[in-house]
């Protein structure tokens, strides 16, 4: 991409979202949510859940209930999903391409970074377990779970960035999803978005950030970039 907008160069702090960004989960929880609501009598649309992803989990279940008409307290299905996603997640979680070398940097660098994510604390734990390279990183994990409003809303970045101890404004945050994209720019900070196309297409991002990259590759040359002027 041509960068023709300026951004915090070099940041002072970098934020990722998780699911679909720096890990390939996205399928998992489809699995998962597949088989809900296949034992429900439902079939999973992708048009229905599109609006829904990076949503935190509990409103992403009050809009699973209304789209499909379920029975389920939102209490009940949000420990049901969980208790599945954390069965698939031990199984099969990958690393999106690019991930690894993107966290390394940061890293190597002494930027600040942590997690952002709509999961909960469990499942956020649970996917940065799975990948051994990951053991000792992001020690600022934050869940949608953990505030008042999930994304959209930028209550979850901007506890992020608190307790990284770095203004908004200094940080860039990597998402995969428009919703996570515009919870991210509502924050202040500056969105990397690349787009997981399971679920989104680059065009959805128009009219939330201009940094929209083909991969996390990408999105590290621009960091890098960055980081030599």
């Amino acid at each position: 991409m041509t960068m023709t907008h300026s951004f915090p160069c070099p940041p002072q702090a970098v934020i990722f979202d998780m699911d679909g960004l720096l890990v390939d989960s996205e399928r998992l929880w489809k699995i998962a949510e597949t088989r809900i609501l296949a034992e429900r009598g439902k079939t999973y649309s992708k048009e229905l859940h599109a609006p829904l992803i990076g949503r935190a989990v509990n409103e992403f279940v009050v809009g699973l209930i209304e789209r499909y008409e379920l029975d389920d307290t939102p209490q009940a299905l949000a420990s049901l999903l969980e208790e599945r996603v954390l069965e698939v997640i031990i199984q099969d979680t990958r690393p999106q391409p690019g991930a690894a070398e993107i966290v390394e940097w940061v890293s190597a660098q002494g930027l600040p970074y942590g997690i952002a994510s709509s999961s909960s604390l469990a499942v956020i734990h649970a996917t940065i377990g799975t990948q051994r390279m990951w053991d000792d990183s992001f020690p600022v994990r934050c869940s949608g779970s953990e505030v008042a409003k999930g994304k959209p809303a930028p209550d979850v970045y901007l506890l992020a960035a608190e307790r990284l101890g770095v203004a908004p404004q200094a940080c860039i945050a990597l998402e995969d999803s428009p919703n996570g994209s515009r919870a991210a720019v509502a924050a202040g900070m500056t969105c990397f978005a690349v787009p997981d196309v399971s679920h989104s297409h680059p065009s959805a991002f128009a009219d939330i950030t201009p940094f929209v990259f083909a991969s996390l590759h990408e999105a590290l040359n621009a960091l890098k970039g960055c980081n030599a002027l």
